[in-house]
C-alpha cells in the first residue's frame, strides 16, 4: 500500500511532540473525476469486446446473471418470500470478488479491506465515545424496551428510568380543536392535560461533579474524589484530543485518496446500484401486492438612528404599506442569481432586502424580544398540528457571541410556550468567527467554544441555575454547523494553535469547527447522561461544497448529516457512508438553486446504491412556493419509493423512542422486515430484507467473512 495508507501509530511517531500545536493533515484528492470514470468505462468496454466467444455457455443461459439469494436467517423471519425472486436457490451467487485461487489479487483486496474496515472502526470509535449510537440517549428508553442484541450493531440498553416527554403527547387517534381545547381522541376534551406549562416541570438539583476547559480548548469533566498527589486530576470521561481526532482524519483522507480504492469503490457502487435496479424489475409487482394502497402598527419595534420606531413608521420610512406586500416585493426566493453565490443567497433572508425587517420579524433577540417570530412561529405549528402527519426539526441559531443567547433563546420558547407534539430544535452554530472577530465581539476562537458550551455545562451541573433552558433542552436534539463551504480555506498555519491561541481574522477551517463541536458536545453527553438527562447529536451541514475533509470529517464526528451531494464524486467515501448507513438528509431542490442543477442531483443514485437517504426542506421560505414545503421535494422526488425515504426520514430524527414506535413499529430499530410494520410505514417487508441482506454480503466481504 502507499505510504498515505500508514497507521496511525506509524503517522504519530513522525509528527511533532510539541503539545503547543498541532500538525495539519495534508490536502488529498479523493475525488473521482469525469476522465477516471470514463477510463473505467473504456476498459471495461474493451474488455467484453475482446471476451472469447468460448467464454460463453453454448446453450445461450446467462451463469452469472442471478440476484444474491437472501441468507437464512433472514428468510427464516419473513415466510411470505417463498416463490419471490429473492427465493433462495442451491447455486451460490457467483461473488464478484477475485477468485480464491487468484493469490496475488487476494492479497491485494486483502489490503483494501483492512483499510475500509479500519475506517469503519474509527466511525464507530467515535460514535461510541461521544454517545451518539441508539440507546445511549435516556430518552429512548419509554418503559418497554426489550434486550437488543448487540451483534446486530446496536447497543445494549442500559436502567434508565421511564422518559416523560412533557406536555404528553396525544393518543394515537385525535382531532385537532382551537387553541382553548386540545387534542384528545373525541376532540372535545380540555387542554390542561397537553398544554406546556413551566411552573409545573420539574427542575432537578445540583450534581457535585466540577467542570473547566482545558488548555486545548475542550471542556472537562472531574469527579469529586480527592485529587492525586502531584495535583493532578484526570477527567472522568475519555474524549478524543485534537491530535488523536487529526491523525485518524490523516488516515481517513489517506484511504479515500488512494487509487485502488477510489476504483474498488465506484465499481462496488455501481454494482449495488445496478443489483436494486434488477431487484425493482423482479419484483415490483409482489411489493405492489404487499403495499396499501393582527393590528400592530403603533408596536415599537425597533431603535434604530437614535430614535425608537412603531412598525408602521417602520414602512413609512420604506416607502410602502401593506397592499403593497406580496411574493414579488418581499424578494425572499433564491432564483437563478443565486447559483453559487452563497452571499447573495444570504442577502435573501432580508424583506424587501432590508435588514431592519430581518431583525424585526425573523430574530429572536431584537426589541420586542422576538414577538413577531413567536406569532408566526405559533401559526406554523399550529398548521402542523392540524395536518397531523408532519413532524419538524427545526433549526435555530446559537452564534457564539455572547454568554447569555442560551438564555434568551430559552426564554424566547418558554415565555411564548413554542412547545408542540410535531416539533423538536437542532442547535445550529454559524461557522463566523471572521465577522464576530472583526466586529470586536470576540478575540480568540475560545471565546465562541465558551459562548456555546459553557451553559450547557452549568445547566447540566445545576438546573436550578438555569431552569428555563434546562426545559427548553429537552426538546432539543442535537447541533449542526452551517456556513458556504465554497469559501476557500487558506492553510496560513503549517500546525493548528489551540483555540486560545486563535487570534487571527481567518476563520479556523471545516475540520477544526467540527473537533471542537463534537469533543466538547461528547463530554457534555457523559455528564448528561449519568443524570439521566437527554444527550444530543450531531448533524452539521455537509458536503454542498467544499474539499474531502469535510465529509471525512463528518464521518468521523457526525450522527448524520444534510447534503451529502459531494459524496458523488468521492466514491470510496460513499462506500463507507453506505457501509455504515450514515444517515442524509437531502433538499434536491435547494440544490438546484444553490449548488447543483436538479437533472445532477445524485439523490436517484444514492437511493438505488442503498444510501440511508431521507428528504428535508432547507429554508422554505426561499426555496418553495406552497404551505406543503416538504411535500415539494417528495414531489420531485417521486421517482424513487416515497415510502422508504419516509421510513429513513422517521429513523434518522430526533424524536423519542415513544414517538417513533407509533410511527414505525413496536421493533423499528431492528434490522431488515424484522424492524418493519407494513401497517405504519407502507414499505414491503422484501424490500427492507433485500437492503439488510445487500449490506451484510458487503460488511461480510469487507470483514473477509465470506
Amino acid at each position: 500500500m502507499s505510504k498515505t495508507l500508514d497507521s496511525p501509530q506509524e503517522q504519530e511517531r513522525v509528527s511533532s511532540p510539541q503539545e503547543e500545536s498541532l500538525r495539519i493533515p495534508e490536502a488529498r484528492d479523493g475525488f473521482f473525476g469525469y476522465s477516471e470514470e470514463k477510463s473505467l468505462q473504456q476498459i471495461e468496454e474493451k474488455y467484453w469486446a475482446q471476451r472469447r466467444s468460448s467464454d460463453a455457455r453454448s446453450d445461450g443461459s446467462f451463469s452469472n446473471f442471478k440476484l444474491t439469494p437472501l441468507q437464512t436467517s433472514v428468510v427464516e423471519e419473513q415466510g411470505n418470500l417463498a416463490g419471490s425472486a429473492l427465493e433462495v436457490e442451491e447455486e451460490p451467487f457467483p461473488s464478484s470478488e477475485a477468485p480464491a485461487s487468484d493469490a496475488h489479487l487476494n492479497n491485494e483486496f486483502a489490503a483494501l479491506f483492512q483499510s475500509f474496515q479500519r475506517c469503519l472502526d474509527l466511525r464507530d470509535k467515535y460514535m461510541a465515545k461521544s454517545l451518539q449510537r441508539l440507546g445511549d440517549n435516556p430518552k429512548d428508553y419509554d418503559g418497554d424496551q426489550p434486550s437488543i442484541d448487540k451483534d446486530l450493531d446496536y447497543v445494549p440498553p442500559r436502567h434508565f428510568e421511564k422518559w416523560n416527554i412533557s406536555p404528553p403527547p396525544p393518543p394515537p387517534h385525535w382531532h385537532w380543536t382551537d387553541t382553548n381545547k386540545g387534542p384528545s381522541s373525541d376532540g372535545a376534551s380540555d387542554a390542561k392535560s397537553t398544554e406546556f406549562r413551566f411552573e409545573e416541570s420539574h427542575i432537578p438539583g445540583p450534581h457535585p461533579w466540577t467542570f473547566r476547559i482545558d488548555e486545548k480548548g475542550v471542556f472537562q469533566v472531574y469527579d469529586d474524589k480527592p485529587a492525586d498527589l502531584d495535583g493532578g486530576k484526570e477527567p472522568a470521561f475519555d474524549v478524543p484530543s485534537i491530535r488523536e481526532y487529526f491523525v485518524d482524519l490523516d488516515y481517513v483522507l489517506g484511504v479515500i485518496a488512494d487509487g485502488p480504492m477510489k476504483s474498488f469503490a465506484f465499481r462496488r457502487l455501481k454494482y449495488l446500484a445496478s443489483k436494486f435496479e434488477m431487484y425493482v424489475l423482479l419484483n415490483e409487482s409482489q411489493e405492489i401486492a404487499d403495499m396499501k394502497i393582527l393590528n400592530t402598527v403603533q408596536d415599537v419595534v425597533i431603535f434604530r438612528d437614535g430614535a425608537h420606531l412603531t412598525l408602521e413608521q417602520v414602512f413609512q420610512s420604506l416607502k410602502l404599506t401593506a397592499y403593497d406586500l406580496s411574493i414579488d416585493t418581499l424578494d425572499m426566493h433564491a432564483h437563478t442569481d443565486a447559483f453559487h453565490r452563497f452571499d447573495k443567497f444570504n442577502l435573501k433572508y432580508n424583506p424587501i432586502g432590508e435588514s431592519r425587517l430581518r431583525e424585526i420579524f425573523l430574530k429572536t433577540d431584537n426589541f420586542i424580544e422576538g414577538r413577531y417570530l413567536a406569532e408566526l412561529t405559533r401559526q406554523v405549528m399550529t398548521d402542523l398540528e392540524q395536518s397531523k402527519y408532519q413532524n419538524c426539526e427545526w433549526r435555530i441559531s446559537i452564534y457564539g457571541r455572547s454568554a447569555d443567547e442560551w438564555d434568551k433563546l430559552a426564554r424566547w420558547v418558554i415565555n411564548n410556550k413554542l412547545y408542540s407534539h410535531n416539533v423538536r430544535w437542532l442547535i445550529q452554530v454559524p461557522r463566523l468567527y471572521d465577522v464576530y472577530k472583526a466586529n470586536g465581539s470576540i478575540n480568540t476562537f475560545e471565546d465562541i467554544v465558551i459562548n456555546v458550551f459553557r451553559p450547557l455545562f452549568e445547566v447540566t451541573k445545576d438546573p436550578t441555575s438555569h431552569p428555563e433552558l434546562h426545559v427548553f433542552l429537552q426538546r432539543v436534539i442535537g447541533f449542526d454547523t452551517v456556513d458556504d463551504e465554497s469559501k476557500v480555506e487558506r492553510r496560513i498555519y503549517k500546525k493548528f494553535p489551540y483555540p486560545r491561541l486563535w487570534n487571527t481574522r481567518q476563520s479556523p477551517p471545516y475540520s477544526y469547527w467540527i473537533y471542537y463541536m463534537f469533543s466538547n458536545m461528547a463530554s457534555l453527553n457523559h455528564w448528561r447522561q449519568l443524570r439521566g438527562f437527554n444527550t444530543f447529536v450531531f448533524r452539521p451541514h455537509c458536503g454542498e461544497a467544499g474539499d474531502t475533509d469535510h465529509l471525512t470529517s463528518a464521518f468521523l464526528c457526525s450522527h448524520s448529516i444534510s447534503h451529502g451531494i459531494l459524496l458523488r464524486k468521492v466514491p470510496a467515501l460513499q462506500y463507507l457512508f453506505y457501509l455504515k448507513q450514515i444517515g442524509i438528509a437531502m433538499s434536491p431542490l435547494s440544490n438546484n438553486a444553490l449548488f447543483l442543477t436538479y437533472e445532477r442531483n445524485p439523490l436517484p443514485d444514492f437511493f438505488k446504491t442503498g444510501l440511508n437517504v431521507s428528504l428535508s426542506t432547507d429554508d422554505p421560505l426561499q426555496f418553495h412556493f406552497t404551505k406543503e414545503p416538504l411535500l415539494e421535494e417528495y414531489s420531485v422526488a417521486a421517482h424513487s419509493s416515497l415510502a422508504e425515504l419516509a421510513r429513513n426520514s422517521v429513523v434518522q430524527s430526533g424524536f423519542e423512542m415513544e414517538i417513533k414506535r407509533h410511527w414505525l413499529g413496536h421493533q423499528w430499530y431492528f434490522p431488515g422486515s424484522l424492524g418493519n410494520d407494513i401497517n405504519k410505514t407502507n414499505v414491503p417487508n422484501i424490500r427492507l430484507a433485500f437492503r439488510h441482506q445487500t449490506l451484510l454480503a458487503e460488511l461480510d466481504m469487507i470483514g473477509g467473512r465470506n
